[in-house]
């Protein structure tokens, strides 16, 4: 019995998987805190396949495929940005039209060339597959983020809540602003391996979500945002073993389980606090 509960820890590409997961969760979990606050929940996902083609270009030129992704993501964010502010268009309305006319490029090139990369693992990633220099990206690029969120943390907060109020404050709003941006696409290079493209959207809005439900003040919502993301990823790499299924997409399984049963929590202490009255 106890060999098969830690079977899992006999492969190495599978601890390759859980260290990765450990190392994404942490800068994945505190950004989705911001983005949930600010309302940026189709940013991240516009920015998360959007960086499709700059992967592609990287690829015929023979660049890191992370420069492109990274190249991609700012430029759909800073367009974004770009057409909002110029425009009489919402800014919803801006993202998906840019979302998926970068995504629609992406397909496009990958078509048109001759590869060997797998656009499965692009799009949904490939935990299992996950290589050193892959981990020493992934994790250089979150020490790099987590820093800068628990650094910055209450100017971010205070941007996401009041914009104005931070202007007013003396912050500088313009590189707060683009500065999250930065921070969004460099996560999103970071989980590219992990959990792809398209699932990488849940991990930048689902630990917010949850500990949205659960916190009482922005501290303590960070904390449960790390606590619960961490614990999904590492749930969710271990149930893939016993499941036979992709480690990434249980992960998300596993997330929007844990958001179904805090909103269902909260509904249940609204109810009790209206009955109290």
């Amino acid at each position: 019995m106890i060999e098969t509960l830690f079977s899992p820890f006999q492969f190495e590409f599978l601890r390759s998987a859980f260290l990765i997961a450990l190392i994404v969760s942490v800068p994945t979990a505190l950004l989705s805190c911001f983005l949930v606050l600010k309302g940026w929940a189709l940013m991240g996902d516009a920015v998360s396949h959007a960086v499709l083609p700059g992967i592609v270009l990287a690829y015929i030129l023979g660049l890191p495929l992370i420069l492109g992704a990274f190249g991609a993501g700012m430029l759909t964010a800073v367009a974004t940005g770009f057409l909002t502010e110029n425009s009489r268009v919402k800014q919803d309305t801006v993202m998906g039209v840019v979302f998926s006319g970068m995504f629609g490029l992406g397909i496009v090139l990958y078509t048109a060339i001759t590869s060997d990369v797998h656009l499965d693992h692009i799009l949904f990633g490939n935990m299992l597959g996950v290589q050193q220099g892959d981990l020493w990206t992934a994790g250089l690029i979150s020490a790099v983020v987590t820093v800068a969120l628990v650094l910055k943390w209450k100017d971010l907060m205070l941007h996401a809540f009041d914009p104005a109020q931070a202007r007013a404050s003396g912050l500088r709003v313009g590189l707060l602003h683009y500065g999250l941006l930065t921070i969004l696409s460099l996560t999103i290079v970071a989980t590219l391996t992990a959990t792809g493209l398209i699932l990488a959207v849940g991990l930048l809005i689902a630990p917010g979500a949850i500990a949205f439900l659960l916190a009482r003040s922005f501290g303590r919502m960070l904390a449960v945002a790390v606590t619960v993301c961490m614990a999904a990823m590492l749930a969710g790499v271990y149930a893939s073993f016993f499941l036979d299924s992709a480690p990434a997409p249980t992960v998300i399984l596993i997330l929007t389980a844990i958001f179904g049963a805090a909103f269902l929590r909260r509904q249940r202490q609204i109810r009790r606090a209206a009955a109290t009255v």
